[in-house]
């Protein structure tokens, strides 16, 4: 293996799901933040959750907004002049 291309690697990195459940694995990050765990996840659990997935559409609809902003302010090129033939 080459010298000084690796990241770090963290044997006992910690994840911290949005339920508040906590557990360590190794990582190349020293800390990882979950919206989903074992302890929460509809398969394991058995019970229905609604998963946050709202906002989508709306991140959706703002870049696009943005698009069509940024390409009603580019300049309109003009046509190139035809050369003379020789």
């Amino acid at each position: 293996m080459k010298q000084g291309i690796h990241p770090k690697y963290y044997p006992n990195a910690k994840v911290t799901c949005a339920c508040g459940n906590t557990f360590t694995t190794g990582s190349t990050q020293e800390t990882l933040h979950t919206e989903v765990c074992s302890a929460c996840h509809p398969f394991y659990t058995g019970k229905q959750k609604l998963l946050d997935t709202t906002g989508t559409v709306d991140k959706f609809k703002k870049r696009t907004a943005v698009a069509a902003q940024k390409k009603s302010e580019t300049k309109v090129k003009k046509p190139r002049k035809p050369r003379a033939k020789k």
